[in-house]
């Protein structure tokens, strides 16, 4: 795409990526921008015009469907793909119309027909004799119910608004689900975590510390893998939630030596790093495990920095409980989810996801619960968390799954106050409600939506 400026030409090749390989855009990104050896001021520029085409998209949709007086399923993918990211820069960004327009054409010219490049054109020139406040009343003027609106409005899936409604309202909150929406398009705070007996907040003298975390170092400008310590591996990138969530485990009591610590699904590594740091300063001992090959390689990476006492391992964690009965003092399940709670991260995963997704994972996430119970230790805590706010991969997995554990003969459970634990371990008031589920939320604190039980297995 000779003449186009390469930040726009890496986000176009991003973007494509993402809608049509199923590539990752927080992966794919950093590659191309170190590939096309765009400059930090460019490379800024790629990643807002990426993310925000991604988060935005079903808003776009709409509005490109009214420019164009046909519905996007009509238009050409690649041709949809410039639109989109066209729309970006005239309706949400400080992009010269003319330059958004002009540039946009030439992307088109290199993906489509020549038909195709005078249809972008004027497209692109309709949406522009308009301001973006005309265009968001046109769009919600088309809604066709409240959720709709507020599914066109946030460029949330309508199923998504509804999941969140549900996930606000069993945490007291049903009043905030606009707030919600529009965090998940706020681009989101890059954290740090300090490894404890490895590095301290203060180590990376640039950066203040967390919100929340007291492990946390809310990341200097730049990119963070260029700071000595990250590239040791002793700090680590690190979202503040998922810190918290696995130091509820790893401070909900104190630490006896010997102890056995388990970490069920523990790819890519980042709370197992953190878990396996807090183990070796108690004299704790932990096993990673996962499932995916690939995953296992890239926990062995994340460890590599933290002293002896931890083992890697490649296994089913369906079949934990079975082959190692009442064997580890604590177990962390972070259980594969949908993912809902990370969405300004992931921004393309609201559009990958589907209502079928959840049933299909909460299967997997009761098997997962089930094998952890029969592997906790008499007195032993089980940490359950997930990745996202959706009632049915949270509290219903859990509760559902303690009825069949007694029915199935298990010892009743010790429910712990996990909102209580965080609050402790939290060096700043995380205002989380009572108990005893624990539910962080992207407009409230700033994280992603981390979802965390604690349990108890009697001695």
């Amino acid at each position: 795409m000779s003449g186009v400026q390469p930040a726009r030409r890496v986000a176009l090749e991003v973007i494509r990526a993402v809608e049509h390989d199923d590539a990752y855009a927080n992966l794919l990104l950093p590659q191309r921008i170190v590939r096309a050896r765009l400059s930090p001021q460019d490379a800024g520029l790629a990643t807002e015009l990426t993310y925000g085409t991604l988060r935005m998209s079903g808003y776009y949709d709409r509005v490109i469907a009214l420019a164009a007086r046909r519905p996007t399923s009509a238009i050409d993918p690649a041709l949809l793909d410039v639109l989109r990211l066209a729309s970006h820069q005239l309706l949400a960004t400080r992009v010269a119309p003319h330059a958004a327009v002009d540039e946009s054409v030439s992307q088109a010219r290199e993906v489509g027909s020549r038909s195709g490049t005078g249809f972008v054109n004027g497209v692109l020139r309709t949406i522009s004799r308009s301001t973006p406040e005309e265009w968001r009343s046109r769009v919600l003027d088309g809604a066709t119910s409240t959720d709709d609106r507020l599914a066109a409005e946030y460029s949330h899936p309508e199923w998504v608004v509804r999941a969140f409604r549900g996930a606000l309202a069993a945490d007291d909150r049903a009043s905030e689900l606009e707030a919600l929406l529009a965090a998940d398009n706020e681009p989101a705070r890059v954290s740090l975590v300090a490894l404890p007996g490895l590095a301290v907040p203060a180590d990376v003298p640039t950066a203040d510390p967390g919100r929340f975390s007291p492990v946390a170092i809310t990341a200097p400008s730049g990119d963070p893998a260029s700071l000595p310590l990250v590239a040791e591996g002793r700090v680590r990138v690190q979202d503040e939630g998922s810190q918290l969530a696995a130091l509820a485990l790893s401070r909900v009591a104190p630490i006896a030596p010997g102890e056995r610590w388990l970490d069920m699904c523990a790819g890519p590594g980042g709370k197992a790093a953190l878990l396996a740091a807090e183990a070796a300063r108690g004299g704790a001992t932990l096993v990673a495990n996962e499932l995916v090959p690939a995953r296992v390689g890239l926990v062995r990476k994340a460890l590599q920095a933290v002293p002896g006492g931890v083992t890697v391992r490649q296994g089913d964690a369906t079949l934990v409980g079975e082959a190692e009965p009442a064997a580890y003092d604590r177990i962390l399940l972070d259980a594969p989810c949908t993912g809902l709670g990370a969405l300004r991260r992931r921004p393309e995963a609201r559009w990958r996801k589907q209502p079928r997704d959840v049933a299909e994972l909460t299967g997997l996430q009761a098997r997962l619960f089930a094998s952890a119970l029969a592997a906790l230790a008499p007195g032993g805590t089980l940490a359950y968390i997930t990745c996202s706010p959706h009632t049915a991969e949270t509290r219903a997995v859990v509760e559902s799954g303690l009825k069949r554990w007694v029915r199935d003969g298990g010892p009743e459970m010790e429910v712990l106050d996990a909102s209580a634990t965080l609050e402790a371990v939290a060096t700043a008031p995380l205002d989380l409600g009572p108990g005893p589920f624990a539910q962080l939320w992207p407009h409230r604190h700033g994280t992603d939506a981390m979802f965390v039980s604690l349990l108890r297995k009697p001695v």
